[in-house]
């Protein structure tokens, strides 16, 4: 490996670095342009470097607060119930995510472990609560088509009725 490694190193520099290279200016070798430019290198904190390499999903927040990415569950907040939230997150950690909701400072999470201690279960919002209803808007709109149609229809006359004399409308 150290042959190949001393092998690589040669073929850099005398195969690309110093040749010619048609897209810099002048035909310039790439070891050329870089000397030659007059602006300070700047570094770049390795923060910085890893933040440009995460990735970003978007995930719906289910009824219990939770939203599941990657085949575990992290648990969000009840009060974004509903939402889509952003997860930030390192394709090879994601034992925290960072989750970033328009409006509020992104915060980060931890995959949830549900286990036999758990917690008491929190108190739902009010509008997630079970509301008590006198009616149906189904029923109440499936009734008034039916009598709508029931107005509609005329009543057949039927003869066999009224050679019996059961009805008087002819």
């Amino acid at each position: 490996m150290e042959h190949l490694n001393q092998q690589f190193e040669v073929w850099l520099s005398e195969c690309y670095q110093n040749q010619p290279h048609s897209a810099l200016q002048n035909q310039m070798s790439p070891e050329t342009a870089y000397r030659s430019d007059r602006k300070a290198i700047r570094f770049i904190s390795p923060e910085s470097i890893a933040d440009a390499f995460l990735h970003a999903e978007t995930r719906k927040v289910d009824k219990s607060g939770c939203i599941n990415f990657m085949g575990k569950k992290y648990e969000v907040g009840l009060s974004f119930i509903g939402c889509k939230v952003n997860v930030i997150y390192d394709p090879a950690d994601i034992t925290e995510l960072t989750i970033e909701y328009e409006g509020h400072q992104p915060w980060a999470v931890r995959e949830l472990v549900i286990g036999e201690r758990a917690g008491q279960r929190p108190k739902l919002p009010e509008r997630f609560e079970n509301q008590s209803v006198d009616t149906s808007r189904l029923l109440d709109a499936a009734e008034k088509k039916h009598q709508d149609r029931l107005e509609r229809i005329t009543p057949a006359v039927r003869y066999d009725a009224v050679w019996k004399g059961e009805n008087s409308r002819v």
